[in-house]
């Protein structure tokens, strides 16, 4: 089973609809393209790791593990594209490079086809394999509005017990509260990006109204917009939070929960799963803290 073959499987399992345009995945301009050891792709595949994105850390791990594929969501160098001439001459580069020449493996992004749809159900229909992933991580996926991964009706509890509850199931080192920390909260939301932009944070939080949301589970997050909006309503008494949990901590359990498909993946293609070991590297959370005395 060569390396290619572990990641034509991968993609063969997956929906082939990009979900964020609706049209077929193009493979010339889809973000899922071999980002690092092209030239091994016909090399058999000793074993796979998945991860949020290859940090030195979980490169370090790979080679430990003898694995030759790392299976990332996220690009390797810190831009979007993974565009090296712009970051050719940091010293960063230069030694992550030689770390990966080292290794001598194959890195391949999965992130349309993840996001596309996996074959998760209970009765084999798709869902997003990040976001199914956080949500079984959390343990709501009873608790999903219309099986959306990222829309759910939760056991009640204050905002401040829920951060407690988010940070203990994810493995965060802490995290961030914005509005009433004493909300009782049954309406969580996660939005898929909070950035400063005036028509989609608009939108945001206008449906945090219409729809009853009392917390928004955030990944990225700015002090304006969505933030401004929580804290007003929350001193005007209407009981809105916002818990931020980063966006690597909020989509790492897709990719930890992918370790426990791709071998049906594999299987599905014909490939003996057994000779290919799939392990999960965890980056770890993106944050620490300094707290005040």
């Amino acid at each position: 089973m060569t390396i290619n073959d572990v990641i034509e499987a991968v993609k063969g399992y997956c929906s082939s609809m990009d979900a964020f345009t609706g049209k077929p995945i193009d493979p010339a301009t889809t973000r899922d393209q071999v980002t690092f050891g092209a030239e091994a792709l016909d090399c058999a595949c000793t074993g796979v790791v998945t991860c949020i994105w290859p940090t030195v850390e979980v490169v370090r791990r790979a080679k430990e593990l003898g694995a030759n594929l790392i299976i990332s969501h996220e690009a390797i160098f810190w831009n979007h594209g993974d565009h090296r001439d712009v970051v050719a001459g940091n010293a960063s580069f230069k030694a992550k490079v030689a770390l990966l020449e080292e290794w001598d493996g194959t890195v391949w992004r999965c992130h349309d086809y993840i996001h596309a749809g996996v074959p998760l159900e209970a009765d084999g229909s798709l869902a997003d394999g990040i976001f199914y992933g956080l949500a079984d991580k959390l343990g709501w996926l009873d608790c999903r509005i219309e099986r959306d991964c990222m829309d759910f009706e939760i056991p009640e509890m204050l905002a401040r017990e829920l951060a407690a509850y988010v940070v203990e199931r994810l493995g965060l080192a802490g995290t961030c509260v914005i509005g009433d920390m004493d909300a009782p909260v049954r309406r969580v939301r996660i939005p898929m990006h909070i950035m400063g932009h005036p028509m989609g944070d608009t939108e945001t939080l206008n449906k945090m109204d219409a729809e009853g949301i009392d917390c928004l589970l955030a990944m990225e997050l700015i002090d304006f917009t969505a933030s401004e909006y929580v804290r007003d309503a929350a001193m005007l008494g209407q009981g809105k939070c916002i818990i931020h949990m980063g966006h690597f901590n909020g989509e790492e359990p897709g990719m930890e929960y992918m370790a426990t498909w791709v071998p049906r993946a594999l299987e599905g293609a014909g490939l003996d799963s057994a000779k290919v070991p799939v392990s999960f590297v965890p980056m770890g959370d993106t944050y620490q803290y300094v707290l005040a005395r």
